[in-house]
Formats: C-alpha cells, sequence, structure tokens
C-alpha cells in the first residue's frame, strides 16, 4: 500500500491559501493554532491518510513550502 507524507517549511508559509483552494480533497487548512516567525498561520493538513499525493497543493504554492512524498 503507498502512503503519502507532506511536509511544510512552516517559516517559509506566508498563509498566502492558494495550497488550501488546490486540494481536491480538502485536506489542507491554515492553521490559526500556531504561528510563525513572520507572524503567519502556516498551512497544515488535516489527515495524512486521505492524502492522494497529487502534488497541486505543491505546484500551486509560490513558495515552495510543501513537499509530497509518496512511498509505494
Amino acid at each position: 500500500m503507498a502512503t503519502t507524507k507532506l511536509t511544510f517549511n512552516i517559516e517559509r508559509c506566508k498563509a498566502c491559501g492558494l495550497c488550501v483552494t488546490a486540494c481536491p480533497r480538502k485536506l489542507l487548512i491554515l492553521d490559526t493554532d500556531s504561528m510563525n516567525s513572520r507572524g503567519m498561520h502556516p498551512a497544515k493538513i488535516t489527515d495524512q491518510s486521505k492524502c492522494i499525493a497529487c502534488a497541486l497543493c505543491a505546484m500551486m504554492c509560490p513558495d515552495t513550502v510543501i513537499k509530497v512524498e509518496k512511498n509505494v
């Protein structure tokens, strides 16, 4: 079974929300419970197990914050 892992460089995230709108499974949110050193609420995934590794979020991110890894 393939597993997917999304990692976020939260310090580079400027909370633009483009990744949130790009996710077809609606798994990404802006994390209002945390803040990076720039005062932004970084993006995070709500359920890693439901991610299909389409990488649309990473493609939409203007700051290359998201890394998508798929292990087969």
